[in-house]
Protein backbone atom coordinates (compact mmCIF):
# COMPACT_ATOMS: atom_id res chain seq x y z
CA UNK A 1 0.00 0.00 0.00
CA UNK A 2 2.95 1.95 1.15
CA UNK A 3 4.34 1.43 -2.33
CA UNK A 4 1.20 2.43 -4.36
CA UNK A 5 0.90 5.69 -2.90
CA UNK A 6 3.91 6.95 -3.68
CA UNK A 7 3.91 6.25 -7.22
CA UNK A 8 1.53 9.62 -7.75
CA UNK A 9 4.31 12.78 -7.64
CA UNK A 10 3.86 16.63 -6.97
CA UNK A 11 5.92 18.81 -7.96
CA UNK A 12 6.27 21.72 -5.43
CA UNK A 13 8.05 24.99 -7.95
CA UNK A 14 9.50 28.08 -6.17
CA UNK A 15 10.36 30.33 -8.54
CA UNK A 16 13.03 32.96 -6.97
CA UNK A 17 14.63 35.48 -8.34
CA UNK A 18 17.90 37.25 -6.51
CA UNK A 19 17.15 35.21 -3.36
CA UNK A 20 20.60 34.49 -2.47
CA UNK A 21 20.28 34.69 1.18
CA UNK A 22 16.62 32.97 1.93
CA UNK A 23 17.37 30.29 -0.89
CA UNK A 24 19.34 27.99 1.04
CA UNK A 25 17.68 27.67 4.13
CA UNK A 26 14.42 27.53 3.11
CA UNK A 27 14.84 24.54 0.41
CA UNK A 28 16.50 22.88 2.85
CA UNK A 29 13.92 23.18 5.21
CA UNK A 30 11.06 22.13 2.43
CA UNK A 31 13.01 19.02 1.66
CA UNK A 32 13.27 18.05 5.25
CA UNK A 33 9.66 18.59 5.96
CA UNK A 34 8.70 16.67 2.75
CA UNK A 35 10.87 13.59 3.21
CA UNK A 36 9.80 13.56 6.68
CA UNK A 37 6.42 13.74 6.76
CA UNK A 38 4.55 14.14 2.99
CA UNK A 39 3.19 10.31 2.20
CA UNK A 40 3.80 11.10 -1.78
CA UNK A 41 6.64 11.66 -4.09
CA UNK A 42 7.83 15.02 -4.74
CA UNK A 43 10.14 16.82 -6.52
CA UNK A 44 11.43 20.46 -5.73
CA UNK A 45 12.02 22.40 -8.72
CA UNK A 46 14.34 25.75 -7.90
CA UNK A 47 13.47 28.05 -10.78
CA UNK A 48 15.56 30.77 -11.32
CA UNK A 49 14.02 33.56 -13.67
CA UNK A 50 17.30 35.98 -14.23
CA UNK A 51 18.80 36.48 -10.95
CA UNK A 52 22.11 38.30 -11.04
CA UNK A 53 23.29 37.46 -7.75
CA UNK A 54 24.91 33.76 -6.23
CA UNK A 55 21.08 32.18 -6.50
CA UNK A 56 21.77 30.42 -9.49
CA UNK A 57 24.78 28.98 -8.47
CA UNK A 58 23.28 28.43 -5.13
CA UNK A 59 20.41 26.52 -6.62
CA UNK A 60 22.79 24.18 -8.80
CA UNK A 61 24.27 22.89 -5.53
CA UNK A 62 21.13 22.29 -4.06
CA UNK A 63 20.57 20.40 -6.53
CA UNK A 64 23.54 18.51 -6.53
CA UNK A 65 23.01 17.98 -2.35
CA UNK A 66 19.80 16.94 -2.24
CA UNK A 67 17.64 14.35 -3.48
CA UNK A 68 14.21 15.00 -5.50
CA UNK A 69 15.30 18.75 -6.23
CA UNK A 70 16.41 20.32 -9.39
CA UNK A 71 17.08 23.70 -10.69
CA UNK A 72 15.65 25.27 -14.08
CA UNK A 73 16.98 29.09 -15.14
CA UNK A 74 15.09 31.05 -17.22
CA UNK A 75 17.11 34.37 -18.92
CA UNK A 76 13.51 36.21 -18.59
CA UNK A 77 12.53 37.92 -14.86
CA UNK A 78 8.46 37.11 -14.10
CA UNK A 79 7.34 34.36 -11.36
CA UNK A 80 4.31 33.83 -14.22
CA UNK A 81 6.99 33.13 -16.66
CA UNK A 82 8.63 30.62 -14.13
CA UNK A 83 5.91 28.49 -13.70
CA UNK A 84 4.67 28.79 -16.78
CA UNK A 85 7.91 27.00 -17.93
CA UNK A 86 8.12 24.24 -15.26
CA UNK A 87 4.39 23.62 -15.49
CA UNK A 88 4.06 23.25 -19.27
CA UNK A 89 6.77 20.27 -19.22
CA UNK A 90 5.99 18.47 -16.08
CA UNK A 91 4.89 14.75 -15.60
CA UNK A 92 3.95 15.09 -12.61
CA UNK A 93 -0.07 14.54 -11.28
CA UNK A 94 -0.28 17.22 -9.43
CA UNK A 95 2.29 20.89 -10.01
CA UNK A 96 2.10 23.53 -7.40
CA UNK A 97 4.20 26.52 -6.22
CA UNK A 98 5.10 28.43 -2.96
CA UNK A 99 6.98 31.08 -2.12
CA UNK A 100 11.00 31.32 -1.55
CA UNK A 101 10.64 32.58 2.50
CA UNK A 102 7.94 29.71 3.07
CA UNK A 103 5.64 32.21 5.03
CA UNK A 104 2.84 29.78 4.99
CA UNK A 105 3.12 27.47 7.67
CA UNK A 106 4.33 23.57 5.73
CA UNK A 107 1.62 21.99 7.57
CA UNK A 108 -1.02 23.04 5.17
CA UNK A 109 1.03 21.84 2.29
CA UNK A 110 -1.10 18.12 2.17
CA UNK A 111 -4.56 19.01 2.47
CA UNK A 112 -3.54 21.21 -0.53
CA UNK A 113 -2.45 18.57 -2.70
CA UNK A 114 -4.67 15.74 -1.05
CA UNK A 115 -7.81 16.66 -2.64
CA UNK A 116 -6.56 16.92 -6.36
CA UNK A 117 -4.94 13.93 -6.17
CA UNK A 118 -8.03 12.13 -5.02
CA UNK A 119 -9.98 13.76 -7.77
CA UNK A 120 -12.34 15.91 -5.81
CA UNK A 121 -11.40 19.33 -6.61
CA UNK A 122 -8.89 20.83 -9.94
CA UNK A 123 -7.26 23.61 -8.18
CA UNK A 124 -6.50 24.39 -4.52
CA UNK A 125 -5.13 27.62 -3.25
CA UNK A 126 -4.08 28.92 0.12
CA UNK A 127 -6.09 31.25 2.08
CA UNK A 128 -5.38 33.97 4.34
CA UNK A 129 -8.26 35.68 4.57
CA UNK A 130 -10.80 32.66 6.15
CA UNK A 131 -11.93 32.64 9.44
CA UNK A 132 -9.88 30.17 11.07
CA UNK A 133 -6.32 31.62 9.07
CA UNK A 134 -3.99 33.19 11.51
CA UNK A 135 -1.75 35.38 9.93
CA UNK A 136 1.07 37.89 11.10
CA UNK A 137 1.64 41.19 8.48
CA UNK A 138 1.64 44.53 8.86
CA UNK A 139 -1.89 46.44 8.24
CA UNK A 140 -0.37 48.57 4.71
CA UNK A 141 -0.54 44.47 3.33
CA UNK A 142 -3.73 43.38 4.87
CA UNK A 143 -5.41 46.61 3.86
CA UNK A 144 -3.79 46.18 -0.35
CA UNK A 145 -4.41 42.44 0.04
CA UNK A 146 -8.29 42.67 1.27
CA UNK A 147 -9.09 45.64 -1.06
CA UNK A 148 -7.65 43.50 -3.97
CA UNK A 149 -10.34 40.65 -3.53
CA UNK A 150 -12.94 42.98 -3.00
CA UNK A 151 -12.68 44.40 -6.23
CA UNK A 152 -12.14 41.04 -7.81
CA UNK A 153 -15.35 39.69 -6.31
CA UNK A 154 -17.20 42.89 -7.05
CA UNK A 155 -15.83 43.79 -10.59
CA UNK A 156 -14.66 40.52 -12.06
CA UNK A 157 -17.30 38.32 -9.87
CA UNK A 158 -14.85 35.63 -8.50
CA UNK A 159 -15.57 33.60 -6.06
CA UNK A 160 -12.44 32.77 -4.48
CA UNK A 161 -11.02 34.55 -1.43
CA UNK A 162 -7.41 35.02 -1.87
CA UNK A 163 -5.89 35.26 -5.16
CA UNK A 164 -2.78 36.53 -4.00
CA UNK A 165 -1.54 34.08 -1.19
CA UNK A 166 1.63 32.48 -2.98
CA UNK A 167 0.76 28.67 -2.37
CA UNK A 168 -1.38 27.13 -5.04
CA UNK A 169 -1.73 24.10 -6.91
CA UNK A 170 -3.10 22.34 -9.54
CA UNK A 171 -3.89 18.98 -11.58
CA UNK A 172 -1.36 18.69 -13.96
CA UNK A 173 -3.88 18.37 -17.19
CA UNK A 174 -5.68 21.19 -15.70
CA UNK A 175 -2.81 23.11 -15.21
CA UNK A 176 -1.73 22.55 -19.16
CA UNK A 177 -4.78 23.38 -20.43
CA UNK A 178 -4.98 26.52 -19.23
CA UNK A 179 -1.70 27.87 -19.36
CA UNK A 180 -2.29 28.98 -23.46
CA UNK A 181 -4.59 31.46 -21.94
CA UNK A 182 -3.05 32.96 -19.87
CA UNK A 183 -1.02 36.03 -20.53
CA UNK A 184 0.37 37.83 -18.12
CA UNK A 185 3.97 36.34 -16.91
CA UNK A 186 4.48 38.75 -13.94
CA UNK A 187 2.52 38.44 -10.66
CA UNK A 188 -1.23 38.91 -12.05
CA UNK A 189 -0.28 35.34 -13.82
CA UNK A 190 -2.22 33.33 -10.78
CA UNK A 191 -5.10 35.57 -10.68
CA UNK A 192 -5.98 35.66 -14.13
CA UNK A 193 -5.30 31.84 -14.27
CA UNK A 194 -8.20 31.48 -11.15
CA UNK A 195 -10.18 33.77 -13.34
CA UNK A 196 -10.09 31.70 -16.31
CA UNK A 197 -11.03 28.08 -13.55
CA UNK A 198 -13.57 29.71 -12.65
CA UNK A 199 -15.02 30.89 -16.35
CA UNK A 200 -14.35 26.62 -17.28
CA UNK A 201 -16.51 26.03 -14.23
CA UNK A 202 -13.33 24.32 -13.07
CA UNK A 203 -13.29 23.63 -8.73
CA UNK A 204 -11.80 25.66 -6.64
CA UNK A 205 -10.78 24.06 -2.87
CA UNK A 206 -9.47 26.71 -0.51
CA UNK A 207 -7.46 25.63 2.83
CA UNK A 208 -7.09 28.41 5.34
CA UNK A 209 -2.98 28.59 6.81
CA UNK A 210 -1.33 29.91 9.24
CA UNK A 211 0.57 32.81 7.28
CA UNK A 212 3.59 35.40 8.58
CA UNK A 213 4.82 37.87 6.50
CA UNK A 214 8.41 38.46 5.75
CA UNK A 215 9.72 41.56 6.75
CA UNK A 216 12.61 41.20 3.80
CA UNK A 217 10.02 40.71 1.24
CA UNK A 218 11.94 41.65 -2.38
CA UNK A 219 7.76 42.89 -3.40
CA UNK A 220 7.96 46.38 -4.65
CA UNK A 221 4.01 47.09 -3.53
CA UNK A 222 3.38 50.08 -5.15
CA UNK A 223 4.73 48.32 -8.82
CA UNK A 224 2.65 45.11 -8.13
CA UNK A 225 -0.90 46.74 -7.04
CA UNK A 226 -0.53 49.16 -10.74
CA UNK A 227 0.33 45.72 -12.14
CA UNK A 228 -2.36 44.01 -10.80
CA UNK A 229 -5.30 46.93 -11.47
CA UNK A 230 -3.83 46.67 -15.57
CA UNK A 231 -4.59 43.03 -15.29
CA UNK A 232 -7.82 43.31 -13.95
CA UNK A 233 -9.16 46.09 -16.38
CA UNK A 234 -7.32 43.98 -19.64
CA UNK A 235 -9.54 40.95 -17.83
CA UNK A 236 -12.64 42.89 -17.57
CA UNK A 237 -12.54 44.19 -21.02
CA UNK A 238 -11.41 41.23 -22.96
CA UNK A 239 -14.69 39.50 -21.59
CA UNK A 240 -17.71 38.90 -24.24
CA UNK A 241 -20.98 40.77 -23.28
CA UNK A 242 -22.46 37.64 -22.02
CA UNK A 243 -19.55 37.60 -18.98
CA UNK A 244 -20.55 40.72 -17.81
CA UNK A 245 -23.53 41.80 -15.62
CA UNK A 246 -26.10 43.48 -18.71
CA UNK A 247 -25.37 46.88 -19.93
CA UNK A 248 -21.49 46.87 -17.91
CA UNK A 249 -19.48 46.20 -21.48
CA UNK A 250 -20.97 49.37 -22.78
CA UNK A 251 -20.61 51.31 -19.40
CA UNK A 252 -17.09 50.45 -18.69
CA UNK A 253 -14.81 51.98 -21.74
CA UNK A 254 -17.17 54.97 -21.77
CA UNK A 255 -16.25 55.06 -17.59
CA UNK A 256 -12.51 54.17 -18.21
CA UNK A 257 -12.06 57.28 -20.93
CA UNK A 258 -14.07 59.71 -18.14
CA UNK A 259 -11.93 58.20 -15.14
CA UNK A 260 -8.70 59.15 -17.31
CA UNK A 261 -9.60 62.80 -17.81
CA UNK A 262 -10.62 62.69 -14.12
CA UNK A 263 -7.26 61.13 -13.09
CA UNK A 264 -5.39 63.92 -15.28
CA UNK A 265 -7.18 66.20 -14.12
CA UNK A 266 -6.36 64.71 -10.26
CA UNK A 267 -2.61 64.75 -10.56
CA UNK A 268 -2.45 68.05 -12.50
CA UNK A 269 -4.48 69.79 -9.73
CA UNK A 270 -2.93 67.34 -6.82
CA UNK A 271 0.67 68.62 -8.23
CA UNK A 272 0.12 71.93 -7.94
CA UNK A 273 -1.71 72.61 -4.88
CA UNK A 274 0.81 70.09 -2.76
CA UNK A 275 3.26 73.04 -3.79
CA UNK A 276 1.55 75.71 -1.43
CA UNK A 277 -0.29 73.22 0.65
CA UNK A 278 -0.17 70.49 3.15
CA UNK A 279 0.09 67.45 1.20
CA UNK A 280 -3.22 66.02 2.60
CA UNK A 281 -5.22 68.67 1.66
CA UNK A 282 -3.92 69.66 -1.76
CA UNK A 283 -4.83 65.58 -2.18
CA UNK A 284 -8.95 66.63 -0.40
CA UNK A 285 -9.33 69.72 -2.44
CA UNK A 286 -7.95 67.86 -5.68
CA UNK A 287 -10.35 64.80 -5.19
CA UNK A 288 -13.61 67.21 -4.51
CA UNK A 289 -13.08 69.12 -7.16
CA UNK A 290 -12.71 66.39 -9.41
CA UNK A 291 -15.37 64.18 -8.11
CA UNK A 292 -18.25 66.95 -8.54
CA UNK A 293 -16.81 66.85 -12.23
CA UNK A 294 -16.39 63.37 -12.61
CA UNK A 295 -20.21 62.43 -11.34
CA UNK A 296 -21.65 65.05 -13.59
CA UNK A 297 -19.92 63.60 -16.42
CA UNK A 298 -20.69 59.84 -15.71
CA UNK A 299 -24.05 60.97 -15.03
CA UNK A 300 -24.12 62.19 -18.72
CA UNK A 301 -22.04 59.94 -20.76
CA UNK A 302 -22.10 56.63 -18.84
CA UNK A 303 -24.93 55.94 -17.43
CA UNK A 304 -27.41 58.24 -20.29
CA UNK A 305 -29.18 60.33 -17.68
CA UNK A 306 -30.07 63.34 -19.15
CA UNK A 307 -32.30 66.43 -17.84
CA UNK A 308 -31.82 68.13 -14.21
CA UNK A 309 -34.19 66.04 -12.39
CA UNK A 310 -32.12 64.18 -9.76
CA UNK A 311 -28.90 66.09 -10.58
CA UNK A 312 -28.11 67.57 -7.07
CA UNK A 313 -29.15 64.44 -5.54
CA UNK A 314 -26.97 62.83 -7.64
CA UNK A 315 -23.95 64.91 -6.74
CA UNK A 316 -24.77 64.61 -2.89
CA UNK A 317 -24.72 60.79 -3.61
CA UNK A 318 -21.81 61.01 -5.22
CA UNK A 319 -20.10 62.51 -2.57
CA UNK A 320 -19.93 59.39 -0.45
CA UNK A 321 -18.15 57.98 -3.33
CA UNK A 322 -15.74 60.98 -2.84
CA UNK A 323 -15.11 60.18 0.80
CA UNK A 324 -14.27 56.61 -0.43
CA UNK A 325 -11.64 57.78 -2.35
CA UNK A 326 -10.40 60.22 0.39
CA UNK A 327 -10.08 57.35 3.08
CA UNK A 328 -8.14 55.71 0.24
CA UNK A 329 -6.30 58.47 -0.85
CA UNK A 330 -5.42 59.47 2.59
CA UNK A 331 -4.30 55.97 4.20
CA UNK A 332 -1.99 55.49 0.83
CA UNK A 333 -0.34 58.73 1.54
CA UNK A 334 -0.32 58.28 5.70
CA UNK A 335 1.17 54.87 5.51
CA UNK A 336 4.43 56.52 3.25
CA UNK A 337 7.49 56.92 5.69
CA UNK A 338 8.63 61.06 6.26
CA UNK A 339 10.28 62.16 3.61
CA UNK A 340 9.61 60.13 0.28
CA UNK A 341 10.33 61.90 -2.54
CA UNK A 342 7.22 63.63 -4.38
CA UNK A 343 6.86 60.84 -7.22
CA UNK A 344 6.32 58.18 -4.43
CA UNK A 345 3.80 60.55 -3.09
CA UNK A 346 2.20 60.42 -6.98
CA UNK A 347 2.75 57.25 -7.52
CA UNK A 348 0.86 55.91 -4.03
CA UNK A 349 -2.40 57.82 -4.86
CA UNK A 350 -2.44 56.63 -8.48
CA UNK A 351 -3.00 53.28 -6.94
CA UNK A 352 -5.16 54.08 -4.07
CA UNK A 353 -7.61 56.34 -6.22
CA UNK A 354 -7.32 53.68 -9.27
CA UNK A 355 -8.91 51.61 -6.13
CA UNK A 356 -11.23 54.32 -5.32
CA UNK A 357 -12.32 54.78 -9.04
CA UNK A 358 -13.20 51.12 -9.51
CA UNK A 359 -15.29 51.34 -6.07
CA UNK A 360 -17.04 54.49 -7.39
CA UNK A 361 -17.72 52.29 -10.68
CA UNK A 362 -19.71 49.99 -8.57
CA UNK A 363 -21.85 52.73 -6.23
CA UNK A 364 -22.69 54.48 -9.83
CA UNK A 365 -23.62 51.45 -11.41
CA UNK A 366 -26.18 49.94 -8.61
CA UNK A 367 -26.48 52.68 -6.14
CA UNK A 368 -26.65 56.23 -7.87
CA UNK A 369 -27.87 55.97 -11.10
CA UNK A 370 -29.40 52.65 -10.82
CA UNK A 371 -32.33 52.34 -13.49
CA UNK A 372 -34.63 50.90 -11.37
CA UNK A 373 -34.31 53.33 -8.45
CA UNK A 374 -34.72 56.02 -11.09
CA UNK A 375 -37.95 54.70 -12.05
CA UNK A 376 -39.10 54.04 -8.20
CA UNK A 377 -39.17 57.27 -7.69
Amino acid sequence: METAIRTRLVEVVVPVHNEQRALGPSIRRLHGYLTRTFPYGFRITIADNASTDDTWSQATELARELPQVRAVHLESKGRGRALRAVWSASEADVVSYMDVDLSTDLDAFLPLVAPLLSGHSDLAIGTRLARTARVVRGPKREFISRSYNLLLRSLLGARFSDAQCGFKALRTEVAQGLLPAVEDEQWFFDTELLLLAERHGLRIHEVPVDWTDDPDSRVDILRTALDDLRGMARVAFSGSPQQLPRGMAKQLPRFAAVGVISTVAYLLLFSSLSNVLPVLVANAIALLTTAVANTAANRRFTFGVTGAAGAMRHQVEGLIAFLVGLVLTTGGLAMLPDGVPHKVELVAVVVANALATLVRFLLLRVWVFNPKRRVSR
